[in-house]
């Protein structure tokens, strides 16, 4: 049996429709901001309340919601869960082993100042993670790392989910970006060159918004040299990268530029106070003190689990070696070769039965739904071998080493129950056509769609938790829509991936990840509570950017 998704199923009125469509976003805002109720009872109850929507109002058959419910469960544990749990466990090891006080002394080493570690580690160590790997990774190893060094988990979190919107849009090996050439035609190129004159505006006052945030205004004019170093110098690299080199390699290189050079300004530029949190002074002059008992290989031991990972997101990252770890490589190489033999054995993609090209589109093309099960070249598989050769440096037993990860099993389960509900939660919005109709309101804004453009984004971030998905929602939405109303549909595509990226922070995927890393689970509520003003201030300044470039600075978009 076969259905057509129809995105007007109240009345033929597409208002009226997207007010029904509303219901389970609007449920969810107040189950986590008025109820405060935990995430995983959140997750669940919004679950049952879309499928219950998609039913009665959108008229989708109960075997089809249901399905689509479990593919997008599936989807929140590989690779999504997966990622969290392999972070975490690698995180637990070097706690358990004691070389995180000696990442800690570290730390402490370039600066004591929580305010400049911040930016070091939420702002440019997270960017990089997200231009490598994507996903959860660079919130749950920066959340993490954070709160190791003395931060509130609830702060650690929250900063780092807001440092993430400035590298989000180029995540990935700028996949958001690359993904949107094929539903609209236009080269990736000049997505990234357009995305590269919206997003540096943002990663210039990312720092000094988080540092804000952190210790208000006075302390964080108090290093505004050293917050104008890391926020220009990632803005000017991912500038000049996005618009000559392409999409893909922004967020790395903009973090790794970022990074040595606060590193290297700190050498010469100290604030006059040091900001520290006013529960942990005593600590931290504990520490400073033992600092100088550490050589630089213990150093160097302490951090290696940590090399190790990047080494190995990185690779998993490199596009030939994603082929061949995911059995898709048609290339000579031999030892690639080898490894897609191996890639090929490890990544399924059964039909989703009962779903499988039996929804139809309304271009009455079907919708195909597998069960993407990539083991081999999943991020979390890359973090889990990470551990695995951080075993041998640390000289831990397996049976600590497997003891351990049961532990971080133990203490996720929560937290996983909630991402494979919010992301089964998409996956019903998308399939049903409620996410669809949403979509079709926010383009009826006329003379103020340019305004309302970058909200498009905004929304399909926080419905899917990811940039990538909400452009393949509403890319062609975009191009089609600011076509017809005279807007360059390169900024219309744009501004969907840089409003996308403000949307991240609020993201029940992403506010479930941010918990789980920083032992906040059940805490969702209050996460979501910290992030929800932020995005939506951030949100109404990417508007009027966009606005602004569309009838004011036009200049601004590539010809």
């Amino acid at each position: 049996m076969e259905w057509k998704q129809d995105f007007t199923p109240i009345a033929d009125h597409l208002w009226l429709s997207a007010i029904v469509a509303l219901i389970p976003i609007l449920y969810f805002f107040w189950a986590l901001a008025v109820k405060r109720m935990k995430g995983h009872i959140a997750g669940v109850t919004t679950l049952l309340i879309a499928l219950v929507v998609s039913v009665i109002a959108y008229k989708m058959p109960a075997g089809m919601a249901v399905m689509s419910m479990t593919q997008g469960a599936v989807y929140g544990l590989l690779p999504i869960g997966w990622i969290i749990i392999t972070s975490v466990f690698l995180y637990k090891l070097t706690v358990k082993s004691g070389q995180f006080d000696i990442i800690r002394s570290s730390v402490l080493s370039i600066t004591e100042d929580r305010r400049l570690q911040a930016l070091l580690i939420a702002f440019s160590f997270g960017a990089f993670l997200e231009g490598a790997a994507g996903f959860g990774a660079p919130v749950a190893i920066s959340a993490a790392l954070l709160v190791g060094l003395g931060f509130n988990p609830l702060y650690a979190a929250g900063i780092c989910l807001i440092a993430n919107t400035a590298p989000v849009a180029f995540g990935a090996i700028g996949i958001p970006i690359t993904a949107m050439e094929g539903p609209t035609g236009i080269p990736a190129m000049e997505i990234s060159k357009m995305v590269g004159r919206q997003l540096p505006f943002l990663s210039v006052f990312i720092p000094f918004y988080l540092v804000l945030i952190m210790a208000g205004w006075k302390k964080a004019v108090e290093v505004l040299p050293a917050i104008i170093v890391s926020g220009v110098s990632f803005a000017i690299t991912q500038y000049a990268t996005s618009n000559f080199l392409g999409p893909e390699l922004p967020d790395i290189l903009s973090a790794l530029v970022s990074l040595f050079a606060l590193a290297i300004f700190l050498k010469y530029w100290k604030p006059k106070s040091t900001y520290r949190f006013s529960t942990e002074s005593e600590v931290a002059a504990s520490v400073q003190a033992n600092r100088a008992s550490h050589t630089s290989g213990e150093v160097f031991k302490a951090w290696s689990p940590f090399l190790v990972l990047t080494a190995f997101i990185s690779l998993w990252g490199i596009p030939q070696v994603k082929a061949a770890l995911t059995g898709h490589y048609e290339g000579t190489n031999g030892l690639l070769k080898l490894v897609n033999e191996i890639g090929s054995h490890l990544t399924f993609a059964p039909e989703v039965p009962g779903l499988h090209n039996k929804i139809i589109s309304a271009s009455g093309q079907p919708i195909a739904a597998v069960y993407k099960l990539e083991l081999l070249g999943a991020a979390g598989t890359a973090i889990l071998l990470a551990a695995v050769v951080t075993k041998f440096i640390i000289k831990m037993s397996w049976k600590d080493w497997g003891r351990t990860f049961v532990e971080t099993l133990d203490e996720l389960k929560f937290p996983i129950m909630t991402i494979a509900s919010v992301v089964g939660f998409a996956y019903v919005t998308n399939a049903s056509g409620m996410s669809t109709t949403l979509g079709m309101a926010l383009a009826k804004t006329d003379v103020l769609f340019p305004f309302f453009s970058p909200f498009l984004g905004w929304l399909g971030v926080f419905i899917t938790g990811s940039d990538t998905s909400s452009n393949l929602l509403f890319a062609n939405l975009q191009k089609v829509t600011a076509t017809s109303i005279g807007m360059d549909p390169v900024l219309a595509l744009a501004a969907n991936s840089s409003g996308g990226v403000v949307g991240k922070m609020i993201s029940p995927q992403s506010i479930a990840v941010a918990c789980a890393a920083v032992g906040l689970a059940g805490k969702e509520s209050d996460l979501f509570r910290f992030t929800i003003k932020h995005s939506i201030f951030l949100i109404i300044l990417i508007g009027i950017l966009i606005f602004l470039q569309s009838n004011v600075l036009s200049w601004m978009i590539p010809s």
